[in-house]
């Protein structure tokens, strides 16, 4: 599957009425598209960003799903109010499954419920690893494939390995990794993800 990893900054205390109006009107309205929402988050460091996951069965997929729904009539009549709370939304990872994201039941609030992402980059491609199934929800690694898709950006150039786990990962990383980023996410109500 091809997963979009997306990181909003959002407008000073805007956060909650993007989610609301995300779990209420983007969900099943991309889902009937073809799209999967795989999961919604709070980022708990920083009060300013909403995470979330969407996949695609694959890239012509993703063409026409997105095509369908960014000039369909949900976003037509509330994509102008998320777009006012949101400051940027071009960062973004185009992702290929390496271990598949999860799916639970959607509308389950747990207040416990933190995931932590890892985000490791290299200078160039590197070779897939073997993931250890045992210790990660879901490992992603960047797709190389063009964005098909231009009216949303993707950061480019990027050579990422993606692990969502339930617990913090050892400081220990991969040789050849230049940068390492670390979340710690709590799911929204309709997060199918937690």
């Amino acid at each position: 599957m091809i997963v979009e990893l997306r990181r909003y900054t959002l407008r000073e205390g805007h956060r909650d009425e993007l989610i609301d109006l995300f779990d209420r009107e983007f969900v099943e309205s991309q889902e009937q598209l073809g799209i999967a929402v795989l999961g919604q988050f709070r980022d708990l460091d920083r009060p300013d960003q909403f995470v979330w996951l969407r996949g695609f069965p694959d890239m012509p997929s993703r063409r026409t799903s997105l095509t369908a729904f960014y000039s369909g009539p949900v976003w037509a009549k509330h994509g102008p109010a998320a777009n006012a709370t949101m400051r940027d939304s071009d960062d973004v990872l185009l992702l290929r499954e390496l271990v598949a994201v999860p799916v639970f039941d959607r509308d389950t609030d747990d207040a416990e419920t933190v995931l932590y992402a890892t985000i490791w980059y290299w200078a160039g491609p590197f070779p897939d690893p073997t993931p250890d199934p045992d210790e990660a929800l879901a490992v992603l690694r960047t797709e190389y494939a063009v964005n098909d898709f231009p009216r949303l950006p993707v950061r480019e150039g990027e050579h990422a390995l993606v692990r969502l786990t339930r617990s913090p990962l050892p400081a220990d990383v991969p040789d050849g990794v230049l940068k390492t980023e670390s979340f710690r996410l709590h799911p929204t109500r309709r997060s199918s993800l937690y």
